[in-house]
C-alpha cells in the first residue's frame, strides 16, 4: 500500500525517494523557492476529506523568481535539503514547461550550490537527478483534450487554445464559435448574421455565441466579444468563475477508463508548435497539432451547426429511423439530435420512433427535422419516449411498420434492453426480411453494464449525482463527531456506480456482486473504521450496489455498523435520483460524438447497397458502438453474446474492477495495486484533419 500512496498525496505533494516522508509544496514555485514552512510533510490525516474542496489545498502563486537562475538554485537548495530527488507536479503549460526546465538545469544546480557553501559536497552526487512526473490540471485542456465546461453566451478562458470553446459549443448546442486554432473565413461577420436571422426566423429565441480567449481572424487580428456585440448579440465574458468549479467524478474516469503515459517534454514541445503554428497562420497544423479528439470535435461542430440549403443536400431517398428503449439516461437526447442532424446532412430521411418498440408497433413515428431537435443537447431524460418493452411479441406490427414507413436503417439508443432488442431483430431475419437492414445500438445507461463499451452515456451524470449526494451527506454531519453514513447505489448486479463513486467520495468501501464478501470482511471494515475514528478522521461512508448480495441488505450492513458503538450510523438510499437532472457536460459531447459516428457508420453500410437490393444478413450489420480502451468500435452483436452475463444483465469481463484494490489503499488498507497493464511509454503524434 505504501507504493501508492504518491497517487493520493499527488494531489498536493512531493513523493519522496525513501518513501518515508512525503511532503507538500504550498503556493507552488513560491513556496518552493522561499522554502521554510511552505514545505511540509504531509500525512495521511492531512490528505483526508479533501475530494469535494474546489481550488488548490496547497495554493498555487506565480512566481518570477523561478525563472531566474538566482530562483532555481534557491528552489534546487530547499528540496535537497528535504531530500527530495522526485516530483510530481500538477499544473497546466506554465506550471509543466517551467518543471521541465528545471529538470534540464537540475544537473548543474548541485554542483553550483556546493560551490557556494549551501550544501554539503558529498550531497552533490547523492542528488544528481531528478525526475519529475507532470499531472495535467488545467482548464485550458491544452494537453489533454479531456476537459469539459458548461456554457451560456460567453467568452472563455483558454489563452490561445480553443478546447474549452469548442466542447461547449457541443454541450450546449451553441450557434456559432470562434477559435483561435481555426479562423473564420473572410465576411463572417456577414454569414454569421445572416445564420442568426434565419435561426430567428425560425422562431428560435435564444442565439449562443462561444468566444474563445485569443480567437483570431485571418490575419492575425484579434476577434473579441465587444466586437461582436457590436454586430448583434449581449456579452458575458466567463473569466476565473470556471475555477470555482468543483472536481467531479470525472477525474477518475480517462476518456476509456485508461490512462495515457506520455513523454513531458512532448507535451510540452507540441502545445509550443500549436502557438508557433497560429503566429505564422498555418491554422491547419495549428488544428492538426490540437490531437485527435480536437480535430474530431471541429469536425463534428461544423457537421452539427450549420445546415446547408435543401438544394445542396444530396437525397439518399433513405429513411433512417431512431428509437430509445429501456430506462432514461442524461445524454440520451443529446445523442438524439446528433444523429438526426448528421442524418439529415448526409441526406437521409430521419424518423423518430416514440415510446419505444411499443410504439413502434402502434406506428407512433414521425419525420424529425432539423430545427426539431434544437435545444435537446441539455435536456434530461428521453424526450422520444422510452419503455422497457422488448420487440419479440411485437414482431408482427413492427414488420408492418418498417413495409408502411420504408426504414432502410435502424438506430437504438439505451442499455441492456436495446442489446436484448437488437438479438431478437437480427433473430428474426430469415422470417422477416424487412430486418435486413443496418441496426446499431449506441450504449445509454446509468449502470456502465454494456457489453461491448468500457463506458455508456448517462454513467457520468449519474456519478456526479452520487459524488455531490455523497458529499452532502458528509457535510450535514459537520461539527458532530464519529458518523458513518451507508448509501446504496443503483445498478442492477453491475458495482460501476458504487465503486466509481466510492472513489470519487472518498468512500471507505464499496460493496458490489463481482467482489463476493462474507460477515468476516463486513466485521474486518468495521474494526477498520472503529480504529480510524480515534485519529481525527470522525466520518465514515460505504457505498453498497443494490444487488451486491441477497442477504447482506442495506439495512442489514446499517444495523451490523450500528451495533458496534463506537460511532453513530445513518443510511441512505439515493434511488431513481441517479438517472434524472441535465446531462453533463461530459455525457452530452459524448452523446453527440459517439452518435455522429453510427449515422457515419450506417451510411457507409447504405451506400455499399444502393441500387442493388442488398439485403443485411451478416453478423457486421447488427452492431452495437461501443468504447475499448480509448479506441471507438463497432463490435457485432452476435460476438457479444458469448461475452455477457445474461442472468445477471452484466458483460462477464468488466475492465474498471481493476481499479478495486485502489479504493482499498486510499482507505490505508493493505493492498496492492495492479501495474501489469499500463503499456509501453506512447509518443505525441499530430492528428490528420
Amino acid at each position: 500500500g505504501v507504493d501508492f500512496r504518491s497517487f493520493l498525496l499527488s494531489l498536493v505533494g512531493i513523493y519522496l525517494p525513501s518513501y518515508s516522508l512525503i511532503g507538500a509544496l504550498e503556493w507552488k514555485t513560491l513556496g518552493m523557492v522561499d522554502g521554510g514552512s511552505n514545505i511540509v510533510e504531509a500525512n495521511w490525516e492531512s490528505v483526508s476529506s479533501i475530494l469535494q474542496m474546489s481550488g488548490m489545498i496547497a495554493g498555487s502563486a506565480l512566481c518570477q523568481t523561478f525563472h531566474t537562475r538566482e530562483g532555481c538554485l534557491k528552489a534546487a537548495c530547499n528540496l535537497v535539503q528535504c531530500g527530495i530527488t522526485n516530483m510530481c507536479v500538477i499544473g497546466g503549460d506554465g506550471s509543466l514547461t517551467g518543471a521541465n526546465l528545471f529538470r534540464k538545469e537540475w544537473s548543474g544546480l548541485p554542483e553550483e550550490l556546493a560551490k557556494n557553501g549551501h550544501i554539503e559536497k558529498e550531497a552533490v552526487q547523492r542528488y544528481a537527478y531528478l525526475n519529475v512526473v507532470g499531472m495535467v490540471g488545467s482548464i485550458d485542456n491544452d494537453f489533454c483534450a479531456q476537459s469539459h465546461q458548461r456554457t451560456f453566451f460567453l467568452e472563455v478562458l483558454g489563452q490561445h487554445c480553443g478546447y474549452l470553446a469548442l466542447v461547449s459549443v457541443l454541450a450546449c448546442g451553441a450557434d456559432w464559435v470562434f477559435l483561435p486554432e481555426s479562423p473564420p473565413e473572410e465576411g463572417w461577420e456577414e454569414q454569421m448574421c445572416v445564420k442568426l436571422s434565419k435561426n430567428r426566423a425560425r422562431k428560435k429565441r435564444l442565439n449562443i455565441i462561444i468566444v474563445a480567449e485569443g480567437a483570431i481572424d485571418t490575419q492575425n487580428k484579434p476577434i473579441t466579444s465587444e466586437k461582436i456585440k457590436e454586430l448583434d448579440t449581449c456579452m458575458t465574458i466567463l473569466g476565473h468563475v470556471i475555477l470555482a468549479s468543483r472536481m467531479g467524478a470525472e477525474v477518475v474516469i480517462a476518456l476509456g477508463n485508461h490512462a495515457v503515459r506520455l513523454p513531458l517534454m512532448e507535451c510540452v514541445q507540441m502545445t509550443q508548435d500549436v502557438q508557433k503554428a497560429m503566429d505564422e497562420r498555418r491554422f491547419q497544423d495549428a488544428v492538426r497539432l490540437q490531437g485527435k479528439s480536437f480535430v474530431g470535435n471541429l469536425n463534428t461542430y461544423k457537421r452539427l451547426a450549420i445546415k446547408l440549403p435543401d438544394d445542396q443536400i444530396p437525397k439518399t431517398n433513405c429513411n433512417v429511423a431512431v428509437i430509445n428503449v429501456g430506462p432514461p439516461a442524461a445524454g440520451m437526447n443529446a445523442a438524439v439530435r446528433s444523429a438526426v442532424r448528421v442524418g439529415i446532412a448526409h441526406g437521409h430521411r430521419m424518423l423518430a420512433i416514440y415510446d419505444g418498440f411499443d410504439g413502434f408497433a402502434k406506428g407512433q413515428i414521425k419525420e424529425i427535422g432539423w430545427t426539431d431537435v434544437g435545444g435537446w443537447t441539455g435536456q434530461g431524460g428521453s424526450i422520444l419516449g422510452t419503455k422497457r418493452i422488448l420487440p419479440g411479441k411485437y414482431l408482427e406490427e413492427i414488420t408492418t411498420q418498417m413495409r408502411m414507413h420504408s426504414i432502410n436503417a435502424l438506430l437504438i439508443i439505451d442499455g441492456f434492453e436495446a442489446y436484448l432488442g437488437l438479438l431478437e431483430l437480427s433473430a428474426a431475419w430469415e422470417k422477416h426480411e424487412e430486418f435486413c437492414v443496418p441496426m446499431v445500438m449506441v450504449p445509454t445507461t446509468v449502470s456502465n453494464n454494456m457489453p461491448g463499451s468500457d463506458f455508456s452515456i448517462g454513467a457520468d451524470t449519474a456519478l456526479n449525482t452520487i459524488t455531490d449526494t455523497c458529499d452532502r451527506i458528509k457535510q450535514s454531519a459537520s461539527g458532530t463527531k464519529s458518523h458513518v453514513f451507508i448509501i446504496e447505489t443503483m445498478g442492477g448486479y453491475c458495482g460501476y456506480l458504487a465503486n466509481m463513486g466510492g472513489l470519487a467520495a472518498g468512500a471507505h468501501a464499496a460493496y458490489i456482486f463481482k467482489e463476493p464478501f462474507n460477515i468476516r470482511d463486513l466485521q474486518s471494515n468495521v474494526e477498520h473504521l472503529t480504529e480510524k475514528m480515534k485519529t481525527t478522521i470522525q466520518r465514515g461512508l460505504v457505498l453498497r450496489n443494490e444487488s451486491c448480495s441477497e442477504n447482506y441488505t442495506t439495512d442489514f450492513i446499517y444495523q451490523l455498523y450500528s451495533e458496534e458503538g463506537v460511532f453513530g450510523c445513518r443510511k441512505n438510499v439515493l434511488g431513481h435520483m441517479q438517472q434524472g437532472g441535465a446531462p453533463s457536460p461530459f455525457d452530452r459531447n459524448f452523446g453527440t460524438k459517439i452518435s455522429a459516428r453510427t449515422v457515419e457508420w450506417i451510411t457507409t453500410k447504405l451506400k455499399e447497397a444502393w441500387g442493388r437490393g442488398k439485403k443485411f444478413t451478416t453478423d457486421d450489420s447488427v452492431c452495437v458502438l461501443g468504447i475499448s480502451k480509448r479506441n471507438i468500435i463497432f463490435q457485432p452483436v452476435a460476438e457479444l453474446k458469448k461475452e455477457t452475463d445474461f442472468e445477471h444483465r452484466i458483460p462477464k469481463e468488466q475492465g474498471w474492477l481493476k481499479l478495486r484494490p485502489l479504493m482499498k489503499i486510499l482507505a490505508k488498507y493493505k493492498a496492492s495495486y495492479d501495474v501489469s497493464d499500463l503499456g509501453q511509454l506512447e509518443h505525441v503524434q499530430p492528428w490528420s484533419v
